[in-house]
């Protein structure tokens, strides 16, 4: 049982500057005097604090404040430890599965005997709906109200939800559509950065269901995404396991040069990391060159950490990040708390004092001087092609076997020129033409430096007369209402305007596959003649088939990248000795001449962002909007479902659930139902995107009288689990052995032979009485850290998943839902050892689960005769304890109730 704190005498009063009073107390670990501390790098120091002020020595005990404390040490021994975040992020298509979770955990609550309002959030919850934005309107003045109405006639039920679930937990505040998108919303307004709680005060830390919401560790605030189901236990009071990180130490020197944009560093960045290989660790920046890079910058570098592969890239605070909390509207008093405690704490950073050397598990350097204009492409974030290159990697490219880097296409129809009419005027089309430009919230627009460099570009262009060919989608997601303000203080909007990149919403667009239809004049010209589309966009995620079913070269770009390739109108073009369009007196305009200035850009940001935009914005967001406040929502704490709804429904995980845990259990005689390579990401698992009209679930909901067109997208339909598992592995792009070469996704059911969808044939096994596996290579599951990439297969009847290596969330998010992870032992995988998928593969566990052990091996035994050993992947103790449970949500429930006794 819990007892009282062993660490309370280091508990310590924060006077205020000056005198007059004090902020409150904090746990000082200065007190401890302990000198390892002062070597800890400061990421490490935030776990530390955590560990220090939630000891009770049951969920968190004071061996695992030694283990950090001994960091140096005790990292790579890969040792466990506990961490209780400060606050749990959700977003809104993640959150509503875990509202409905929430919902259901309610129901489970009541009907085994316990208090159903003992299900609430335990630390507070910021729910942020960034309606994810279907670009249907985009070159139009009134685009941002006429996509809102759209949003609003789709999503009214799932809005409508989560307005009753903000009135029935405490402790969740829901901002409400229309505002902005969570990261940015979460830098410029919910990160506190430091807490003060009934008078202790403690560093802000958070965990959240989108993989970006590392963007907030650019403020000095430990933040990573986490899977919906790791997040609601967070939000339980469970204190999330984790193995103590190995933290590189990034150091930044010089600064950047003229005309280099901060997307160009993070794509450099992304590269040095991906190579050193970061998966599973902290990275730390520090150096001298830090004093060169805005608060927006080092967001952006944060930003960025699912595609560099680490759980986060931290900047310390320092005088920078304290000018961007006034910059953002926070108030003196906050700040000078925020800069007393961090002081107090040994948690700030001042650069004008002499630095104690601090020790990091390996060390990376970059010259910010060295970094060049470059894009990342045209199917990964971490392929960054320097800007001078392009040309000749694009050509390349189209030579390639079909890949990564490739795209196959003959050398005689390369050149090959497709005309077609768009809407009565002669058009024509080639490989690499752009037909999809836009500058989306995910990464870059939290930037003022990147944004209003966009617009000075659009300016200049203006000015000489270039134009954006109409048949390019062009669309601007800002990711704040602060950033509409700048822009048109600045009088830049209007030649954004005039160039299509009409503001569209606030929210996610283009990268997370809602482009919206391609003119149907240019889908059919792309389809119909095989040409290779391209989509320039300045979001961080360019996996197949993500963006448009119709462009299959993706390149991130920063965001005046992205409108000077919208002005070109291909990326087959060498920016240093070809024009990218013909001026109005016919002269030739190169790239140079839209180019702006660092120096032009500072003086516009110096000129235009201003900390009244920030309050503005800010403010009015708890009034709401009209839309929103007319929502009515039942009352209620227990949520009336409708069996009808599309969009909303009760999942079946608690459906047969008693007090006594189901214990552990191994894997009979199953099936393959999936046999991969590597690289398969969760944009290939999870469902996402547009609804296509030949899938399960669009079959699933035009039986229940859902027209076509109000299919809506995966993502605003996650509250309903039958749609979700119909989508699982429903990616265009899925590359499956079973089909010899052929993409989609398909699978044979082994039994019959039959070529059938994923889920047809997952339903077909399951009514068959079989158990599922999956055989993967490398890094299976990386990308992002969706929940339904784990809840899907579970539903689907996977049982287990046999991978070279997972990515980190995926496999703790496997774990959550039951599902067995084992990797194959180094050096082997599925060819390898000769399997074909077509054997049956049983996977004897101990029936107690006291008998398992973390990481121990396990006999995969298959029905051809071949027998081969691979590792279990419950990686901790607590893993353990769930999957005896049969998940995460089912062990909170049983501890729940438990504990009233």
């Amino acid at each position: 049982m819990a007892t009282e704190n062993p660490f309370n005498a280091i508990l310590r009063t924060l006077e205020k500057p000056g005198g007059g009073g004090d902020f409150g107390k904090y746990f000082s670990l200065p007190a401890l005097n302990d000198p390892r501390i002062d070597r800890l790098p400061y990421s490490i120091r935030i776990l530390l604090e955590s560990a220090i002020r939630n000891c009770d020595e049951f969920q968190v005990k004071s061996n695992d404040v030694e283990k950090i404390i001994d960091w140096e040490n005790s990292s790579p021994k890969l040792v466990e430890i506990p961490f209780k975040p400060a606050r749990v992020l959700l977003q809104d298509f993640t959150g509503v599965p875990a509202v409905v979770d929430l919902a259901c955990m309610r129901d489970a609550m009541n009907r085994l005997g316990g208090d159903s309002n003992k299900i609430n959030p335990l630390v507070p919850v910021d729910l942020v709906i960034d309606h994810s934005v279907q670009v249907d309107v985009a070159r139009s003045e009134n685009a941002v109200q006429a996509n809102m109405e759209l949003e609003f006639q789709r999503n009214k039920e799932r809005f409508g939800f989560l307005k009753w679930g903000s009135n029935a937990f405490n402790n969740m505040l829901v901002v409400p559509p229309g505002s902005g998108i969570v990261h940015q919303v979460n830098l410029e307004y919910l990160g506190r950065v430091v807490f003060n709680t009934n008078g202790v005060l403690y560093p802000d830390s958070v965990v959240g269901t989108d993989s970006h919401t590392t963007m907030i560790d650019g403020l000095g605030v430990a933040g990573w995404g986490v899977g919906g189901i790791e997040a609601e236990a967070a939000m339980l009071g469970q204190p999330m396991s984790m193995v103590l990180p190995g933290v590189v130490g990034f150091k930044l020197l010089g600064k950047l040069r003229d005309g280099v944009t901060a997307t160009d560093l993070v794509l450099t960045v992304t590269q040095m990391l991906r190579k050193h290989g970061v998966v599973g660790k902290f990275v730390e920046f520090y150096g001298e060159g830090m004093s060169e890079l805005s608060l927006a910058d080092r967001a952006t570098i944060a930003n960025m950490s699912p595609e560099y592969g680490a759980t986060m890239g931290f900047f310390p605070v320092d005088h920078v990040t304290l000018q961007y909390l006034k910059l953002t509207g926070r108030s003196d008093e906050t700040v000078s708390m925020i800069e007393s405690y961090l002081r107090a704490n040994k948690m700030f950073v001042d650069y004008s004092e002499p630095q104690v050397e601090r020790v990091y598990s390996s060390y990376l350097e970059l010259n910010l001087e060295e970094v060049e204009p470059c894009v990342s492409g045209p199917k990964r974030p971490h392929d960054r092609v320097p800007l001078k290159e392009m040309k000749e990697d694009w050509l390349a490219c189209l030579n390639n076997k079909v890949g990564f880097k490739g795209f196959a296409v003959p050398k005689d129809s390369q050149n090959k020129v497709v005309e077609f009419t768009f809407h009565g005027t002669p058009a024509h089309l080639r490989h690499g033409d752009v037909v999809i430009a836009a500058i989306t919230s995910c990464t870059n627009t939290s930037n003022p430096s990147v944004m209003l460099g966009a617009a000075l570009v659009a300016k200049k262009a203006c000015e000489l007369g270039l134009q954006v060919k109409p048949w390019i989608k062009t669309s601007l997601a800002p990711g704040s209402g602060v950033v509409t303000k700048y822009l048109q203080r600045s009088g830049l909007q209007k030649y954004l305007n005039q160039l299509g990149f009409h503001i569209v919403g606030y929210g996610c667009t283009t990268c997370i596959g809602n482009s919206g239809d391609i003119d149907e004049a240019v889908a059919s010209a792309i389809t119909e003649n095989d040409i290779v589309a391209a989509a320039v966009l300045s979001g961080n995620r360019n996996f197949e088939g993500r963006v448009h079913p119709l462009t299959r070269a993706n390149y991130l770009a920063s965001p005046p990248l992205v409108v000077a390739y919208a002005l070109a109108g291909t990326v087959n073009i060498d920016f240093d000795t070809e024009p990218i369009g013909i001026g109005k007196d016919g002269t030739k305009i190169f790239f140079r001449d839209v180019w702006p200035s660092t120096e032009e850009i500072a003086n516009v940001v110096q000129s235009s962002v201003l900390p009244d935009m920030f309050r503005e914005t800010y403010n009015a967001i708890t009034q709401g909007n009209p839309m929103w406040n007319n929502l009515s929502v039942p009352m209620g704490t227990l949520y009336a479902w409708d069996p009808t709804s599309t969009y909303i429904h009760e999942p079946p995980y608690f459906k047969d659930m008693t007090m006594s845990p189901p214990g552990s259990h191994g894997v009979k005689d199953a099936y393959c139902l999936l046999n991969f390579g590597d690289s398969i990401t969760t944009d290939h698992i999870s469902p996402a995107g547009s609804i296509h009209k030949d899938s399960p679930a669009a079959r699933f909901l035009i039986e229940r009288g859902v027209d076509r067109r109000d299919f809506n997208s995966y993502g605003s339909r996650r509250g309903n689990d039958e749609v979700m598992a119909r989508g699982t592995f429903a990616n265009i792009r899925l590359v499956n052995k079973f089909l010899n070469g052929e993409v989609g996704p398909k699978t044979i059911h082994i039994p019959s032979g039959e070529k059938l969808s994923v889920f047809d044939a997952a339903s077909k096994y399951k009514s068959e009485g079989h158990d599922m596996i999956i055989l993967a290579g490398a890094e299976y599951g990386s990308g992002s850290s969706r929940d339904w990439a784990a809840k899907g297969p579970m539903l689907l009847g996977v049982k287990a998943v046999i991978a070279k290596s997972f990515e980190r969330i995926h496999r703790s998010n496997l774990v959550g839902m039951g599902i067995i992870p084992l990797c194959f032992k180094a050096g082997e995988d599925a060819d390898s050892l000769g399997l074909t998928g077509h054997e049956r593969y049983t996977i004897d566990l101990p029936s107690n689960v006291n008998e398992i052990r973390p990481g121990q091996d396990v006999t995969v035994v298959t029905d051809s005769g071949k027998t081969f050993v691979s590792t279990l992947r419950f990686d901790t103790e607590v893993e353990l304890a769930y999957f005896n449970h049969g998940g995460i949500l089912q062990y909170v429930i049983r501890n729940l109730i438990n504990a009233k006794h």
